[in-house]
Parts: structure tokens; C-alpha cells; sequence
């Protein structure tokens, strides 16, 4: 899957046009897995309908992912708590959220009636739930003129025709305006192939640090209180969004890392193993293994967890596909000898 766009105008620049799309189809696709939702525990589908679900579901990894999503929280303690607590209102009825009308229903009797009047009042809180879930996606997709999914990878042709490639679960936003050439680094990780213009500094901003080039190469992280800024030709120039005092200059195979109030020392890199990621592969050599186990679930939209049996020193050494994170948690797992348990949407227990 390519990146999803929230902005148009900026779609046209893309280097596959059929990505345009890619927001309101994920958007679609919830939709769809909420209906379906509904509809199998208002009342229980005959084999037709329980033929055509499955049919939907098994359309592709997102369609089950996003039904999945759903009966986890469904199944969650909280959304647990809340449903007992609901008192029984106003029926919920799919015509008023839906794009398409509600099935016609036949008449019930009046114990039946009670129940859905229950179940719709808890549907509407499921609603609510996931909106209020889905609140920071939204949020970044409003934000982003580009953005990837847990998993993907993607490369953008941007307007001055440098190039940006995309890491998983990555946004950017982009502002090349009146010969500007800034980008705004959202979330994840972005690689930039800069194209040489002296007149038009190329400038990307991170939650922390800024990175001001003319034209390299280069890669910006965001990791949570930190940027990681990598060189791999070139030179730039970065600083701190708090101090723009605070600078620092990178040559090739350098690193400087940018926190909320100060710069790191530059510090030796090796861009063929950080930026692995490009040709989709992950590599470590002689890491902790929550280090590792960090790496890996940045690329699955599940989470992973972490029951017990891991010890803290065991490190290691390893390649693997970003298309198969499944595969390498697994073979982290037996090499530390736990054990892994599949849950439904996509959750693995490591124990």
C-alpha cells in the first residue's frame, strides 16, 4: 500500500497516482468492518450473510485488521465496564452514521425489542469508542500530505524533484510554496535525497531538531523524545527547534540526535545498517533484545506483548524482511526459548 494523502492538491506530485485514494479507502474499510460489526451481534446472520462477511473480510490483510481492531476493543475490560453501565436509550439506527440506508426490519416482539434497544445504545458507545481511538489517527491525517501505514513503505517525488522515501507508520506534511522547500517530519521516519539548489535551502523539521541542506542525503527519525538525524552524503546543518543556537554540522557516516533542550555530540553511523529499511530489511548486530523487540512492532499495526521470560541481557544479532515481522518475532522468540500465543486482531504474547 502506498502512502495516504489528506491534501489534494499536493496528491499530483506522487510517483503512483492511484494513491490518491488511499485515505478514503481506509476510511471505507472501517466503515464497512463497523457495519458488519453491528450487524452480526444485532442479530445472528444466516449462512449467506455469513458467506458474504467472510468474503469481505478475507478481501485483504486491512479489511481483517480493521474488523479485528473492533473485537478487541469490544472485548477490552473497559469498553466492558462502560457497556454494563449504559442505560437503555434510543435505538441505533444505521441510516443516521452510514452512507447507505439501513436494512428494512421486520417487527419484534417486545422482549426482543428491549434487547436491541440495549444493543443499540451499546453500538452507539462502540461508535463513540472508536472515534475517540481513532482520534490521533485522524488528527495526523488531517495534518499529513503524505503517510504510511504500519508495514509500508513508500517513495514520493516531491515538487523541486527531490526525492522522500517513507518508512512505516510515517507522516509528513510539506510546504513548497513560493520557492519554500520546508517539510514537516509527523511521525516515524523519512529519508530525504535532496536535489542540489543553492538559492533554496531544503529545511526538515522534526518535533526537536531542524535539518537545512542545499543537497545530500540524508534520514530524520522522530522516536518519541528524540530526533535522529543520519547523514549518508552530503553535509547539513542541524538545530534545535527550542535554540537555534544550538547547532550541529554532520559529515558523511555522522549522527547527531536532537532532544527537547540540547544536542547530542556527533557520533559515527553506519546509514547501510540504519537505513536498511529501504530495501526492506531490519538489521541488528549485538543489540539488547528490547531494542530489537522496539524495531519490530514499530512495523505492525498490533501490539506485542511482552508476558514474561526475556531477560534484559539477552542481546542480538539478526536480518530480517520488514515483510515478515511475524516471522522474525518468532525466531526472536526461540532463540531466547519463549514462546509466542496469537490472539484475535493480530496480537502476539511473547512468554
Amino acid at each position: 500500500m502506498g502512502p495516504e494523502s489528506s491534501r489534494g492538491d499536493a496528491r499530483a506530485n506522487a510517483s503512483q497516482p492511484s494513491d490518491r485514494q488511499e485515505g478514503s479507502v481506509a476510511d471505507i474499510v472501517a466503515d464497512e468492518a463497523l457495519d458488519w460489526f453491528a450487524r452480526r451481534r444485532n442479530a445472528g446472520p444466516d449462512a449467506a450473510e455469513e458467506a458474504e462477511f467472510e468474503a469481505w473480510r478475507q478481501r485483504s490483510s486491512h479489511h481483517a485488521e480493521a474488523y479485528g481492531d473492533l473485537e478487541a476493543l469490544w472485548g477490552s475490560t473497559a469498553f466492558a465496564a462502560a457497556a454494563r453501565s449504559l442505560p437503555i436509550g434510543e435505538p441505533y439506527r444505521a441510516s443516521d452514521t452510514k452512507r447507505r440506508p439501513a436494512r428494512p426490519k421486520p417487527a419484534v416482539p417486545s422482549a426482543a425489542r428491549r434487547r436491541n434497544l440495549r444493543f443499540g445504545a451499546v453500538a452507539a458507545l462502540l461508535m463513540l469508542a472508536f472515534g475517540i481511538w481513532q482520534a490521533p489517527t485522524l488528527l495526523l491525517r488531517w495534518q499529513a500530505d503524505y503517510i504510511t501505514a504500519a508495514g509500508d513503505r513508500a517513495t514520493i517525488r516531491l515538487p523541486d524533484g527531490s526525492t522522500l522515501i517513507l518508512n512505516t507508520a510515517s507522516a509528513v506534511a510539506l510546504d513548497f510554496e513560493s520557492g519554500r522547500r520546508d517539510v514537516r517530519l509527523l511521525q516515524g521516519e523519512a529519508f530525504f535525497d535532496v536535489r542540489h539548489d543553492p538559492e533554496h535551502p531544503f529545511r526538515v523539521a522534526g518535533r526537536f531538531g531542524v535539518v537545512e541542506v542545499k543537497g545530500t542525503a540524508f534520514s530524520v527519525r522522530e522516536d518519541g523524545s528524540q530526533d535522529i538525524v543520519i547523514l549518508e552524503r552530503g553535509h547539513v546543518a542541524v538545530s534545535l527547534v527550542a535554540n537555534k543556537a544550538a547547532q550541529a554540522a554532520l559529515e558523511p557516516d555522522q549522527q547527531v540526535i536532537a532532544s527537547a533542550d540540547a544536542l547530542s555530540a556527533v557520533e559515527p553511523a553506519d546509514p547501510a545498517m540504519a537505513l536498511a529499511w529501504r530495501q526492506g530489511r531490519i538489521v541488528f548486530d549485538d543489540q539488547p533484545v528490547s531494542r530489537v523487540l522496539a524495531e519490530l512492532r514499530r512495523y505492525r499495526s498490533a501490539p506485542v506483548v511482552v508476558a514474561s521470560g526475556l531477560a534484559e541481557e539477552f542481546r542480538v544479532s539478526g536480518n530480517y524482511r520488514t515483510t515478515d515481522i511475524d516471522g522474525a518475532l518468532r525466531s526472536l522468540a526461540a532463540a531466547a526459548g519463549v514462546s509466542v500465543t496469537s490472539l484475535p486482531g493480530g496480537i502476539l504474547i511473547l512468554h
